[in-house]
């Protein structure tokens, strides 16, 4: 894909390192392209990622999770985007892997990932870890990732009620991440209700986005203290740089410890119809007119030296002069 500077969607974004006096581990990127010299459909690429790990170690797995996949992707031809991150995020993991044996400070880091993939109005997602993705469509919010946590899986199974999760003392127990001794698969389901089946979720994938639809990546700082139903009418009151920051003050008004990242893309209205000038219509018809002028003197012309006019040899200056008030 060729990189360029003017984004298919508005773009805000906003990172905080929370309230704990911590480093800040979330990383993040958006980056937009055309998908080749010959095909100018436009293509937007968001990921963040939150890192884990100590001794600063979580920062530079989810750095290379932003470098690595990213990378990966404008190296792509934007044809098969699934394939392309589910590969990407594998190699980075593994990438992540034999950079901890090189440096034991940093053995045990990874790093989670939400990537949303929009090619011309079609989104794309891939996810591990607790990093969600969500959309605002006519002013409802849809959760479109799943967490890969040990009380997401519990829930799943009915050992835990939705509202007993976010208090539990495994709510931080990430059970898939890049980084792990097994490479993670990319989770690509994309859930637009919550009783779909995976199946379903994921042949949601490529949905056709919608003028005024807003997608929101965002770090477990946010969701760890503030409710979905929340986040809702944030995101659905303000433009999209106003409420990326009013979400940040949200969380950190509840003196969230963890680091907050925030990404908001917005799918503009639809552009104005282009009207055509009419300027080559009216130039186009005057030319005719212009040529079916000239071929009816042409035409005048030739009857008149033909048929009106006596032959050459019989006019006089006294004839001509005679003859010229009965032909004008």
């Amino acid at each position: 894909m060729i990189r360029i500077t003017q984004a298919s969607l508005y773009v805000a974004a906003v990172t905080h390192p929370g309230l704990a006096g911590r480093s800040n581990e979330d990383r993040y990127a958006v980056s937009s392209y055309r998908v080749s010299g010959t095909d100018p459909t436009p293509s937007i690429f968001a990921i963040l990622s939150d890192g884990i790990g100590g001794h600063q170690a979580g920062e530079v797995a989810a750095e290379m999770a932003v470098e690595t996949i990213s990378h990966m992707v404008a190296q792509s031809n934007g044809r098969h985007p699934l394939a392309t991150l589910d590969h990407a995020i594998q190699v980075t993991s593994d990438a992540i892997v034999m950079k901890a044996k090189d440096d034991t400070q940093r053995l045990g880091m990874g790093t989670t990932c939400a990537c949303a993939w929009v090619v011309g109005r079609q989104l794309f997602t891939a996810s591990v870890g607790d990093s969600r993705i969500y959309l605002l469509r006519n002013g409802n919010l849809i959760q479109l990732t799943v967490d890969h946590t040990w009380v997401q899986e519990a829930v799943e199974k009915g050992i835990l009620k939705p509202e007993e999760a976010r208090n539990h003392p495994n709510v931080h127990v990430i059970r898939r991440y890049l980084g792990s001794a097994k490479a993670p698969r990319a989770d690509t389901r994309l859930r637009l209700a919550k009783n779909e089946s995976d199946t379903q979720a994921r042949s949601n994938q490529g949905l056709d986005l919608l003028p005024g639809d807003l997608l929101l990546l965002c770090t477990d700082g946010l969701t760890d203290v503030v409710e979905n139903a929340e986040i809702e009418p944030v995101v659905r009151g303000l433009d999209i740089q106003s409420a990326a920051q009013a979400l940040v003050d949200l969380a950190c008004a509840r003196q969230v410890k963890d680091n907050i990242t925030v990404v908001l893309m917005l799918v503009p209205p639809e552009p104005m119809p282009v009207r055509k000038s009419k300027f080559w219509f009216w130039a186009g018809l005057g030319l005719a007119g212009l040529v079916l002028l000239a071929l009816l003197i042409t035409v005048v012309t030739w009857v008149v030296l033909n048929y009106v006019l006596p032959p050459p040899s019989t006019l006089t200056p006294i004839l001509i002069y005679r003859l010229l008030p009965s032909l004008l």
